[in-house]
């Protein structure tokens, strides 16, 4: 049983499970204003929550595994990660593999029981989130890569209650990229030394810190212009404007933390991002149900 649990712990840091936190909420988000549209309800029945979980879970899974498993070279020479189970011996490429190819096929099991649409698009959707392991061999465009990947989260939950993509969702997941995109621009500056050493195309080995950090915070305030216009068109009402002013002030924040200390940037990457989606959630299921 001890052998069972430790394999448990090492397969969740493998793939961080508690990062999971960053695309839950905008999955139920896009689930609740969907439902609200159609149901003229916030919820969108138990059936949906469950699968919605298991996709989320599945889908991250098998990109962590997927990309542990790729970039195990890469981590056995970053001192940042080089304990990482993935290089340590504690799993084995076997293991990640299949661990991987087991998540895949559970996501697209997964689809199969939301409805036709989500399964036609389980396929594209493991490609696309499994290509961020490659970009970052070749191109600075990864940041974007991995933000598109949390991007199809909200997608994936529309598509599970109305089988429709609507363009609020557009809106709502083209800030996911952003957000995501921005703050892996703050995340990747640690690794900068060790990318140019290893010639990996990240944009803070290309273009230096200062305009990794302003490219940053652009893409950080076109996150609150497509949230803001996310609202707009769901026809929601003052609990998600609400929102969408805290993740802006939240975001302001991560960028001070970071400005001020890149020691600090485990604590705004994981910190502040995972209460703004969560915050985000809480005040969008208050709007549906009070407006």
């Amino acid at each position: 049983m001890e052998k069972i649990i430790k394999k448990i712990k090492d397969f969740s840091e493998l793939v961080v499970f508690q990062h999971s936190v960053f695309a839950l909420p905008f999955i139920f988000i896009a689930m609740v204003v969907s439902s609200d549209e159609i149901n003229g309800s916030a919820w969108f029945g138990f059936k949906l929550f469950v699968l919605g979980i298991l996709a989320a879970i599945t889908a991250r899974n098998f990109a962590m595994g997927f990309n542990r498993f790729m970039d195990r070279d890469i981590d056995a020479l970053n001192p940042r990660t080089s304990n990482r189970p993935n290089v340590d011996g504690r799993i084995t490429p076997k293991a990640m593999f299949l661990f991987s190819f087991a998540n895949a096929l559970g996501f697209i099991i997964v689809a199969y029981f939301v409805n036709n649409l989500a399964l036609i698009l389980s396929v594209p959707i493991l490609i696309i989130i499994g290509s961020y392991s490659y970009f970052k061999r070749f191109s600075y465009l990864a940041h974007i890569i991995l933000g598109i990947s949390l991007a199809l989260a909200p997608i994936a939950g529309v598509v599970a209650v109305s089988e429709t993509i609507p363009f609020w969702v557009i809106m709502l997941s083209t800030g996911v990229m952003f957000w995501v995109a921005g703050f892996d621009l703050l995340y990747s500056l640690q690794d900068i030394d060790v990318d140019k050493k290893l010639g990996l195309h990240s944009i803070p080995s290309i273009f230096g810190v200062e305009k990794t950090m302003n490219l940053s915070k652009l893409f950080h305030f076109l996150t609150v212009i497509f949230w803001l216009l996310f609202v707009i068109y769901s026809q929601s009402s003052y609990f998600a404007y609400l929102a969408v002013l805290i993740s802006a002030l939240m975001l302001s924040y991560e960028h001070y933390l970071v400005s001020k200390d890149f020691r600090k940037i485990d604590r705004a990457f994981f910190t502040v991002n995972g209460y703004l989606g969560i915050v985000f959630l809480f005040l969008i299921v208050l709007d549906k149900i009070f407006f």
